[in-house]
C-alpha cells in the first residue's frame, strides 16, 4: 500500500482534524470509530454465526426449488424431507461442516480486514500529523500479509468440500442437482 492511496481516507479525516487541537486527538477520534465499527461488524458477523450453526443451510440454484441441509444432517427439498440412509446424513452433516467452517473463517478475514483499514487510517493519520510517516506502510503491509495467509487457508479447505460434495452427488441423487461447485472454483481460489 502507497502513502498516496490513503490519501483519500486522509482527506476524509481532514473534518475531524480541524475540530481537535491536535493531530493525535484526530487519530484517537479515527481509533475509536474503529472500535466502534469493529464492535457492530464483530456482532453482527457473531449473530450471523448463531444463525448459520442453529438455522438450515439452503442451497439455491436457478430453475430448482430450495434444498436445505437441517443442523441435523436432513436433505428438505421444497420443505419436504428426503429420505436418507444414516450414512447419506453423515455426508450431509459432512458438508455442512465444511462449508460452515469455510463461512466462519471468511467472516473472520471480513472482520480483521475491516479492523486493518480502520487501524491504517488512524497510523496514517497520525504519522501525517507528527511529521511520522516512516514504517506505516510495512506495518499494514505485514497485516495484510496475514490475512493473505489466513485467505490462502481457505482456499487449500475447498479440495476437501468439492470432494464431499462429490461423494454425496453420487451417493444422493436428490443432491446432485444442488453439487454446482466444480474444480474451477478451486483452481480460481487464489487468483
Amino acid at each position: 500500500m502507497k502513502m498516496r492511496t490513503l490519501l483519500p481516507t486522509l482527506l476524509l479525516a481532514l473534518p475531524l482534524a480541524a475540530c481537535t487541537d491536535q493531530g493525535t486527538d484526530a487519530a484517537k477520534s479515527i481509533s475509536d470509530t474503529g472500535s466502534s465499527i469493529g464492535r457492530s461488524v464483530q456482532e453482527a458477523t457473531d449473530k450471523a454465526r448463531k444463525e448459520m450453526s442453529t438455522g438450515n443451510f439452503k442451497l439455491s440454484v436457478d430453475g430448482l426449488p430450495t434444498a436445505e441441509i437441517t443442523p441435523a444432517g436432513a436433505l428438505l427439498i421444497e420443505g419436504k424431507d428426503v429420505v436418507t440412509t444414516p450414512a447419506q446424513r453423515a455426508q450431509l452433516l459432512e458438508y455442512r461442516h465444511q462449508v460452515e467452517g469455510i463461512a466462519m473463517a471468511g467472516m473472520d478475514i471480513g472482520v480483521a480486514g475491516a479492523n486493518l483499514g480502520v487501524k491504517a487510517a488512524g497510523e496514517a493519520l497520525k504519522g501525517v500529523f507528527s511529521g511520522q510517516t516512516e514504517g506505516i506502510e510495512q506495518r499494514v503491509n505485514a497485516e495484510a500479509d496475514k490475512l493473505k495467509v489466513q485467505a490462502k487457508g481457505l482456499c487449500d479447505k475447498l479440495p476437501a468440500m468439492l470432494a464431499t460434495q462429490q461423494a454425496l452427488a453420487t451417493s444422493l441423487p436428490a443432491f446432485a442437482p444442488y453439487a454446482t461447485m466444480d474444480q474451477t472454483d478451486v483452481d480460481g481460489c487464489d487468483e
